[in-house]
């Protein structure tokens, strides 16, 4: 019995040198992959699929730090679901403005679920009909619409900039209003949009957070 458990232990340290070299070496990169996949916290930077947004130097140095310093009420920090700022600690301008531009990309111009709605029967093809479904619709959307498509880019810019990486931090409305902008049904121009997503990079990238850390 002993001969026979000397023959197995034997066998097991002769089939461990005769692996083949690929399979020790799949070994070390499947332990390094773990590794590495441990010490990530949240996934890197994908390409944008608008395209890198150019930004030079000298523009970097022109953008003006926005106030962020202020007295916060109860009433603020109901809002801060709405008002609010991101930042990503080892981050500089350029890429913090590439984060942010791809986000907007993708929350800009949201459709909203709000539909023309014809006017009920007796009345749909009457001019009457017409003019009134037309009116209540227009209502409708300044009212509702704008609204949610304003909802909808906050989720969307939140969940995008937490996938990145970048904590949220709460603003008094007053502060926010300086270098946001709310697109319900008008947008801003590209000028505009471009000046205050970058005065948002420099303040993702250099800014000291004050207060706690909000849910993504």
């Amino acid at each position: 019995m002993l001969r026979s458990a000397r023959l197995v232990l034997s066998s097991a340290v002769v089939f461990s040198l005769c692996l083949p070299s690929w399979a020790t070496s799949l070994h070390a990169q499947e332990s390094a992959t773990k590794s590495t996949v441990s010490a990530v916290h949240f996934l890197p930077d994908s390409a944008s699929p608008f395209g890198d947004a150019m930004v030079s130097s000298e523009e970097v140095t022109a953008i003006q730090m926005p106030k962020l310093a202020g007295p916060v009420t109860a009433i603020d920090e109901e809002n801060f679901d709405k008002y609010y700022y991101f930042h990503r600690d080892a981050t500089d301008v350029v890429t913090a403005f590439n984060d942010i531009s791809e986000c907007d990309g993708y929350a800009r111009g949201l459709a909203t679920r709000y539909r023309y709605q014809q006017a009920p029967y007796p009345y749909a093809y009457s001019m009457a009909g017409v003019a009134g479904a037309a009116i209540g619709n227009l209502m409708v959307a300044a009212i509702f619409g704008s609204a949610e498509k304003r909802r909808m880019r906050r989720v969307n810019m939140r969940a995008c900039m937490g996938f990145k990486g970048y904590q949220r931090f709460g603003l008094p409305k007053n502060l926010w209003e300086e270098f946001n902008f709310e697109e319900g049904l008008d947008g801003v121009n590209d000028e505009v949009r471009r000046k205050l997503l970058l005065q948002q990079a420099l303040i993702a990238a250099t800014a000291t957070p004050a207060g706690k850390v909000l849910e993504p």
